[in-house]
């Protein structure tokens, strides 16, 4: 049983940054992939970037340049820093897990990112 807990958004003006953080707690030796999709008024959820355990990174187009993803083993915690942020990025976003390869998402319950002037 893993367990996700989001944290770090809030309100940003536009070109400004956040910082989101994702905490994974429970017995477990190691996560295959964990990762961010998020869900944009008007829009059903997306993906936004995966970590996968030992390293590789995958990012949607919309987020490659802006958005970075990095994973802290030792805390067990995958962050997403997020630069040079619009309206268009205001939604709700939602960590992930994916415990082995093909099992079923653990997700988070979601943290609010509002763009706005």
């Amino acid at each position: 049983q893993v367990q996700l807990m989001e944290s770090g958004g809030g309100l940003v003006q536009p070109g400004g940054s956040l910082r989101l953080s994702c905490l994974a707690s429970g017995r477990f030796f190691r996560l295959f992939a964990m990762g961010w999709y998020r869900q944009v008024p008007g829009k059903q959820r997306e993906l936004v970037a995966i970590s996968y355990d030992g390293g590789g990174v995958h990012y949607e187009d919309f987020a490659r340049g802006r958005f970075g993803i990095a994973r802290d083993n030792a805390k067990d915690t995958v962050v997403l820093q997020m630069d040079n942020l619009g309206p268009e990025d205001t939604g709700i976003y939602y960590c992930y897990t994916e415990p082995k390869f093909g099992a079923t998402r653990i997700w988070g319950q979601g943290t609010q990112v509002t763009v706005s002037s």
